[in-house]
């Protein structure tokens, strides 16, 4: 695995290394030590050739590591430490290669980060599995076109941790939203998750692609030594006396204090003054009811309504004869997960009854996640004792090809998969907040907890406590539990960034309650029914990453875009010289 002439510098280009001084003509320097030549020297990248980078094979193996390394960071392995590593091999991999090969690469890094981090939705068919994947490693290796463009540049580690959250942003928008994957999202147990109080999300992206920027600077910063001067030992190469790594150390100072500072400042998010405790704030009891379902292999089986809508009311009984036997503490609020019923109650008095005889029984307001018509729409609908179901919030971010089909016109002619879901769901369009008390409860269901924004949303419109009702049967029936544990750790991150406690209530686990520090109070396992009932601080202050909303994203978009566009003139005014020449 040879390294041949890396640059010593971000963004410069060096003649390879390892040639005879005989081989060529004597010629003067260019430069000083750790000074680039003139970017014209740099490998054209339009060239399938390797100059001053890693062979073909090399590279593709350094992708592969970089995207099973950025897999691993992520649950259900969960090494977080391991998430700048994936930048650093993909920068290892895409230096100084052409742009077919740097398209190559990419593909590489996404399909070992994608098909590892989806392996759960071989439940659902082994074709949505890898179509999804395939589909975001195609975009991600049209991306890493970019980001080889980028590393032209002299300050390259900083674009390319700008390029992370493009991309990001990106392929949670197109061609369908789907957030998975995102650097920060791996970071739920780091001590660099309290950034995201900060900056949200795409700064923590950013940082973390940044120590992995610094960490490939390092690797790829060549040794100083040099011929002597005309005159000096005959004009002969000096040998270097001592080991070649300490030779080489003069020159990679600058790069290693680089990323002992990148490293410090990620780290450093354990000391920001975030989640300071609130004089005065209230607390109060809340439930999540697990309910289960039947552990079946087949979806008509798993998701039997009636079945579901009746565990979930006999769990709520249960507690419901714990409180009035003292051995538990008695909830201001229950929270039931998604799809707890999906038939509508309006339309089925026998679900209707087996709800409202289960919020009579607890005598609290129930959180109940349903599946409505008239249109159709997945829902948390708050039901009263005595009233029955009253406020609703509507989910606004539908699963694409699960709640709706995207390009459903076009796909229709070449494919009867539309039939799955014959009728989209209708999406919400505004956040609710529930007012129980001194709860003001926002709601977010399943896939939303993944998208800035949203959360927040809920917590500028008066939000003190959040929940999230999500139903993982249909992705965990083979045991599987990476989907859960990675939206499970998508949950932790948001009650860190809106500095609340959140609620996470699911069908067969893991359900759990949040603190707004991100630890889990409390939680279940999977395939059983079970009841949390646990006391939770209201919060009102906002972070600072609420207050400014999407604006860190913007500036790193629109910095880094900026930077693209330098790298493009730059690569054509080479190669229109390069022309002329």
């Amino acid at each position: 695995m040879t390294l041949t002439g890396a640059s010593g510098d971000p963004g410069g280009a060096s003649a390879p290394q390892g040639v005879a001084a005989a081989s060529q003509p004597a010629a003067p320097e260019e430069g000083t030590a750790g000074q680039p030549g003139p970017p014209e020297r740099a490998a054209d990248p339009g060239q399938d050739r390797a100059a001053g980078g890693l062979r073909l094979g090399w590279a593709l193996a350094a992708a592969l590591a970089g995207g099973l390394a950025l897999a691993a960071a992520s649950p259900p392995t969960g090494i977080w430490p391991l998430a700048p590593a994936g930048p650093a091999l993909l920068v290892v991999a895409l230096w100084r290669r052409s742009l077919r090969g740097s398209l190559l690469a990419g593909l590489v890094f996404g399909l070992a980060l994608f098909v590892p981090l989806l392996s759960w939705l071989v439940n659902l068919a082994w074709y949505a599995w890898w179509a999804l994947a395939v589909t975001e490693a195609v975009v991600f290796a049209v991306l890493a076109v970019g980001q080889r463009l980028l590393l032209n540049l002299r300050a390259w580690p900083l674009a390319v941790a700008g390029w992370w959250v493009c991309a990001e942003t990106l392929r949670s928008r197109w061609p369908y939203p789907f957030p998975w994957g995102r650097l920060a999202m791996s970071q739920a147990g780091a001590p660099t998750v309290r950034w995201v109080a900060v900056g949200g999300v795409p700064l923590l992206s950013f940082l973390l692609a940044l120590v992995g920027a610094t960490l490939a600077w390092a690797l790829l910063r060549p040794s100083t030594g040099r011929a002597a001067p005309a005159g000096a030992g005959g004009g002969q190469p000096v040998a270097r006396r001592g080991p070649a790594w300490l030779a080489s150390l003069p020159g990679r100072a600058l790069p290693l204090l680089a990323l002992g500072g990148t490293v410090a400042l990620a780290l450093a998010g354990a000391l920001l003054p975030v989640d300071q405790p609130q004089a005065g704030a209230p607390t109060v009891v809340v439930a999540a009811i697990q309910g289960d379902v039947p552990h079946a292999r087949n979806l008509p089986d798993l998701l039997r309504a009636a079945t579901v809508t009746a565990n979930h009311a006999a769990a709520t009984e249960k507690l419901a004869r714990q409180v009035r036997a003292g051995a538990r503490p008695a909830p201001q609020l229950v929270i039931w997960p998604e799809n707890s019923t999906d038939l509508d109650p309006r339309f089925y008095p026998q679900v209707y009854a087996t709800i409202s005889a289960a919020v009579q029984a607890i005598g609290r307001p129930v959180l109940v996640g349903a599946v409505l018509d008239d249109p159709l729409r997945n829902a948390g609908q708050l039901w009263l004792p005595g009233r029955g179901p009253s406020a609703l919030y509507v989910k606004r971010q539908l699963v694409p090809f699960g709640e709706y089909i995207p390009f459903r016109g076009l796909l229709s002619h070449v494919t009867s998969l539309t039939a799955l879901q014959p009728q989209n769901f209708t999406a919400g369009h505004q956040a609710v907040v529930f007012r129980i008390g001194r709860i003001r409860l926002g709601d977010v269901i399943c896939y939303e907890v993944g998208f800035d924004g949203l959360v927040s949303s809920e917590v500028r419109a008066g939000a003190n406590l959040l929940a999230m009702q999500t139903n993982d049967a249909s992705f965990e029936v083979d045991g599987q539990r990476g989907e859960t544990l990675q939206q499970l750790a998508m949950a932790r991150i948001r009650a860190v960034e809106s500095d609340r406690a959140m609620v996470v209530a699911s069908t067969t686990g893991v359900s759990a309650v949040i603190a707004p520090d991100g630890r889990l109070i409390a939680h279940t396992g999977t395939w059983q029914q079970a009841e949390l009932d646990v006391r939770v601080p209201l919060l009102t202050q906002r972070t600072l990453a609420d207050r400014v909303g999407a604006w860190p994203e913007a500036v790193i978009i629109v910095l880094t875009l900026a930077a693209f566009g330098w790298a493009v003139t730059g690569a054509v005014r080479r190669r229109t010289a390069g022309g002329r020449g």
